[in-house]
């Protein structure tokens, strides 16, 4: 079978900077892949690119056969709405919107809202009695729980969450732990940018990073058994 995500070669620079070096590794549907390495390893950039967020300097990305290297802004916003699913650590919420609405903006790349649709999506994150709740009424578990279900709303291929619990404390760090590992159980391909050793052991394979450079792949010992 042909990997969901292949990268190859893949460099990106920045002036005489360079933020990743010639990074090459696979993954195939359904695996949880930790990306991980100090700060300033690339890790972002790489998650960026493969979001179609940014552009490579070198090198190819492709995507469920798409290769998105060279796609042009209005492809790339299909890309995205078509294919990736986006957890960030700020949760990037609309502020004056309901957690209903919140989800539901996502469907409005593809000129559909589902209100129905949108509140089963909640549900699933358990979250099915704050579908009137703007942000600033839910905890940060709660909006990060928001911006899972908006990323799972389009049904993607690719799950991209970018240190999805670096803001929030220990017990709704807990919660979000429990809806990723779900997620991963129920077939969903997830690439997670981490510092958390808690998170990298909970994946199938870590991807770490040094200087730009692909330092190794390993297999945390939680997943072999």
């Amino acid at each position: 079978m042909v990997p969901l995500v292949q990268v190859e070669k893949l460099e990106k620079r920045f002036g005489e900077v360079c933020a990743l070096d010639r990074v090459t590794f696979e993954v195939e549907a359904g695996e949880w892949i930790a990306i991980m390495g100090p700060s300033g390893s690339g890790k972002t950039t790489l998650i960026n690119i493969l979001g179609g967020l940014d552009h490579p300097s070198a090198g190819r990305v492709v995507v469920d056969g798409l290769e998105i290297g060279n796609l042009g802004e209005r492809e790339l916003t299909r890309y995205r709405a078509d294919k990736i699913g986006f957890v960030f650590q700020q949760f990037h919420l609309v502020p004056y919107l309901t957690a209903l609405e919140n989800v539901m903006l996502a469907q409005y790349f593809h000129s559909i809202t589902d209100e129905k649709e949108a509140a089963q999506a909640l549900g699933r994150v358990g979250l099915s009695d704050r579908l009137t709740h703007v942000p600033a009424e839910l905890s940060g578990g709660e909006q990060q729980r928001v911006a899972i279900a908006r990323a799972l709303i389009n049904q993607p291929k690719v799950i991209l969450a970018d240190e999805p619990t670096g803001n929030l404390d220990e017990a709704n760090e807990a919660v979000v732990l429990k809806l990723l590992r779900e997620l991963h159980d129920a077939g969903h391909t997830i690439l997670v940018v981490t510092h958390s050793q808690a998170i990298g052991n909970l994946a199938d394979r870590r991807v770490e990073l040094e200087h730009g450079r692909l330092a190794r792949i390993t297999v945390p010992s939680m997943a072999k058994e």
